[in-house]
Parts: structure tokens; sequence; C-alpha cells
């Protein structure tokens, strides 16, 4: 019995990996197109926690905050041992809260100077740069770990790929904080092609968990 509880709970979590992330962007996404004055171009996807239909972005940072929490506990039970079996689950779970305390946090407009921020949009700002900062470092933790073990290789370019991307995009998010700039002006573009490029990852790392899983039940 303890052992059917702990693989349907392993199932779960790696089905809240998968969920979780494809969620997270079709609602972020789907709000953008739809809320009047929001250029998701130029906006960061948090700017949609603002206004009357706020709600619904600060929501879904928390329902994926916990879906990310779930997954990090089938990573953990995956990686008992060797490279990223502790570091790799710390981070994700760090990167995780902190998706997670971003809702309740709620951002300040982007176009408020920082002695005018308050102290939610402070505290927002800062779990937001943790989860830029901390994501690469996930990725380039577990490609250690993929590029030796032959469980996992095929994973590997990709993950060393999205970490890639990633640090590119936050450096040009970074350079796109200084105005006035063609960088500045698409910064919201910018920090989704870093957002997304991670919630891929996350995405294709619980499908390959899935895909194990189900291989060794098979045989």
């Amino acid at each position: 019995m303890k052992n059917f509880l702990n693989q349907n709970w392993f199932k779960i979590s790696v089905w809240a990996g998968m969920i979780g992330p494809v969620l997270f962007v079709a609602v972020f996404t789907i709000e953008g197109w739809l809320r009047p004055g929001y250029n998701a171009l130029g906006m960061y996807v948090s700017e949609l926690s603002l206004g009357p239909r706020g709600s619904i972005q600060i929501v879904n940072f928390i329902i994926f905050g916990l879906l990310f929490l779930i997954f990090t506990r089938a990573v953990a039970n995956e990686f008992v041992d060797g490279k990223a079996s502790k570091a790799g689950p710390i981070l994700l779970t760090i990167i995780a809260f902190c998706f997670l305390i971003s809702g309740p946090f709620v951002t300040d407009p982007g176009t408020i100077f920082t002695y005018q921020m308050s102290w939610h949009g402070i505290l927002h700002g800062i779990f937001g740069a943790l989860v830029f900062s901390l994501a690469p470092v996930s990725c380039f933790v577990f490609y250690r770990r993929f590029r030796e073990d032959t469980k996992w290789k095929r994973l590997s370019s990709w993950t060393i790929t999205a970490c890639i991307i990633i640090v590119i995009a936050v450096i040009f998010m970074k350079i796109g904080q200084i105005p006035p700039s063609i960088i500045n002006t698409n910064v919201g573009l910018i920090q989704r092609i870093a957002l997304i490029t991670y919630l891929s990852w996350i995405f294709t790392f619980a499908l390959a968990l899935f895909r194990k899983n189900l291989q060794g039940r098979v045989s």
C-alpha cells in the first residue's frame, strides 16, 4: 500500500511539472492579448497583476508556484545521490517558492522610479531577480549530471542550450532597464524569451521523468 501511494504521488508530482508551465504561459499570454492597454513587447509579465483584473495573474503565480513545488518532490525522489541530487532540488524549490510568493507581493508599474516603489513591489523585484538568477544555475547544475548519466544524456544538450539562452536574455533585460533604447521598448519580449525557455525546460524535464517512470513499469 505504501509503495502504491508513493507511485501515485510521484505521478502527480510529474504531471504537476508538465501542467504548471503550460498553464502559466497560457494564462499570461491570453491575458496579455485581452488586457486593454497592455503591451506584451514592452511590459513585464508581472504587470498583469496590476489593475482590476490583476487577480488573474496573481492567482496564476500562486497556482504555478504550488505545482512547481510539487514537481520538485518528483525530482528529489529521482535523484537521491550523485551530482545534482542535493543542489538541484534545492534550487528548484527556491525558484518555485519565488514564483509562488510573487503572486501576493504584487509588483509596481514599470514606469515608476526606484524611490517610489512600494514595499511589496520591492519584495516582488527581489523574488523575481532570484528566479532569473537561479534559473540558468539550476539548468547548469542538472546539465553536469545529465552529460555523465546515460539515462539522462539525451536531455543534456537542451539543458545547456536553455541555460545559455536564459543567461543572454537576462543580460539583455538588464541592459533594457537603461532607457531609452530599442531593448528598453522590448523588455517584455526579452523577459518572455527567458521565462518561456526555462518553463519549456521544466516541462521537458517532467516529461522525461514521466517517460522514464512509464518505461520502468513496463520493464
